[in-house]
Parts: C-alpha cells; structure tokens; sequence
C-alpha cells in the first residue's frame, strides 16, 4: 500500500503499480487541492521497475501528472487507460499509452488486464465531464484474480464482474469520500458498502483503498478506516497503513 488509490502489486514476471500519485497535492497545479495528510509509503526512488501502470480515470487524485512524467522517463512501462485519455498524456510526453474499453483485455508483462465497468465519471475541469471514460481493472495472472476497483460506487457491475470472472482472489476496494451521501453515493462507495462488494465478488481477501491520505468528503480522514474495522471481517478484509504490505501465497 503506497497509499490513497496507490499500490504497488508484485507477482512473479510483473511489477504493477494503480493510480500512482506522489505529489504533495491532488490538483491541477502544484500549489491548489487537496494537501496529503500522509507521505507515501513507499518512497518514489525506491521503486522497482515498473511494468505495468494501470490509469482508472482522469481525476487528480488518480491521474496525476507530475508523478506520471516521473515514471515516463524511467521507461521500461506501459501505461494503460481508459478511452479518451492517451491522447492527453501523449501531449504531456508521457507513454507508451493502451487505452481499453470496458470488456476489452490486453496482454502484459505475467499478466492479462482486463478494463471492467465502474460507476463514476471524469472530468479535469468544468467543460470536459465525462468526455474520456472511466474504470476498473481485473488483473488475471498465474496467482488468480486480482480485481482494482479505483473509484466507484456500489452498484451490479460487481455481480456482472463476478459472473464474468468467478472469484476474486483480491480485491482492492474503495472505502473513502463517501460524506454527505446524498451527494456521494452515486460515485463513492462508502465502508459497509465495500464489505457487501467484498460478499459479492466472492473475494478470498480484500484490502482497503481510497482513504486516509487526502481529505476528498466531509468525513474526517480517519473514519473510513474505523468504519471499516467496526464492519468487515477483520481475517479477509484488510486496512493497511501506508508502506505496509500484505503477502499472498500463489496458486498451487
């Protein structure tokens, strides 16, 4: 767990890394957004190489743009998104780009990725809203399953996703900027809502996501978390600290 929507996932023959952001603050420029309440669990020169980027949407948070020209130079990876968002990172010198449509695949380094539908939107400023596309990720290797929610909210794509895929082995799974649902619920699911997505995907362990480093909704920046422990099976579903790791056996 690097941290917010960031992790580092590590399997034999890859290196993956979702949603990567180093930066102090979530937004357009350097100096605006949301300032990190915690540093990343991983320190950016202490990465190893990296094959795979996988890019769920546009927002700040999740695509971000000083740290992506960072990994662009290192070279060596592929950055995948969804459609409608290569054509801006290749203006910014940052690729190679495999943009995928929900239900499209492509082959990587150990691995199979698979763009699955989510329910949010994009934007990157006021007059682009939902011009690119948006998504999640199912990452099928030797080891299973490993299914990136990003951002989403709770919806059936979750049961289509299980249909499609059968069980999940991990899931990572948003649990952050849920408050005040009215406005919120569309886009963000909020802890006990993660747990029912967790029952659904039939996941052997899920591990929590979205939360913690920026302050995105009106709950404090803890309560996700603590939300989360009062709710979920503590064996399956896990809340790590930033730079803490979980390890997996492989597939016999």
């Amino acid at each position: 767990m690097v941290n917010h929507a960031t992790v580092l996932i590590q399997q034999a023959g890859s290196n993956i890394l979702t949603d990567p952001i180093w930066s102090e603050r979530c937004g357009p420029v350097s100096w605006i957004g949301p300032r990190r309440h915690r540093a990343p669990g991983v320190e950016f020169d202490h990465l190893p190489p990296i094959d795979t980027v996988l890019l769920s949407h546009n927002h700040y948070d999740h695509l971000d743009v000083p740290t992506l020209r960072r990994l662009s130079a290192r070279g060596g990876m592929t950055f995948v998104a969804p459609l409608g968002v290569a054509r801006s990172l290749a203006s910014r010198g940052i690729g190679p780009v495999r943009e995928l449509d929900w239900g499209d695949s492509l082959g990587a380094p150990g691995a199979t990725i698979h763009s699955v539908p989510a329910f949010h939107f994009s934007a990157r400023g006021l007059l682009d809203r939902n011009r690119s596309l948006w998504c999640g990720y199912m990452i099928e290797s030797n080891f299973g399953l490993i299914y990136f929610a990003a951002d989403t909210a709770f919806g059936p794509h979750f049961g289509w996703i299980r249909e499609r895929f059968g069980a999940t082995r991990v899931a990572l799974l948003p649990i952050g900027a849920y408050e005040p649902r009215w406005f919120m619920s569309p886009i963000h699911m909020n802890p006990e809502e993660a747990v029912e997505a967790h029952h659904i995907l039939g996941a052997s362990s899920s591990i929590a996501i979205h939360h913690g480093t920026f302050q995105l909704a009106d709950e404090a920046i803890d309560t996700p978390r603590g939300q989360l422990l009062a709710c979920a099976p503590r064996s399956s579903f896990l809340v790590l600290d930033n730079g803490q790791s979980a390890r997996f056996d492989s597939c016999s």
